[in-house]
């Protein structure tokens, strides 16, 4: 039920290709805030352990959910993809 959610909000008046698109850099955006998180919760004090670990548990989650979600719609998850995507949003935000 999430997952149609999901892809029915992401596929409003959308094309194919940026449907394809925005799952992609929702995964490399979430990817990186688990990198994030897990390199915070490496250097937190005692009152920030937790607040740590719970970003590292929620976008894991998150992570394993969209990936599911990209091979479910056949989108291949690879390096050079990822550096496709990467460079065509620096290219976006540049104009």
């Amino acid at each position: 039920m999430q997952e149609e959610y999901f892809m029915e909000k992401m596929v409003k008046g959308k094309t194919e290709e940026e449907i394809k698109i925005e799952l992609m850099q929702t995964i490399i955006d979430t990817r990186e805030k688990l990198k994030v998180a897990i390199s915070n919760f490496e250097f937190a004090e005692e009152e920030l352990i937790d607040y740590y670990t719970y970003q590292i548990k929620a976008n894991q989650s998150k992570l394993d959910y969209l990936i599911k979600l990209a091979k479910r719609n056949g989108i291949v998850l690879d390096r050079v993809n990822e550096l496709e995507y990467r460079l065509f949003r620096k290219n976006n935000m540049a104009v």
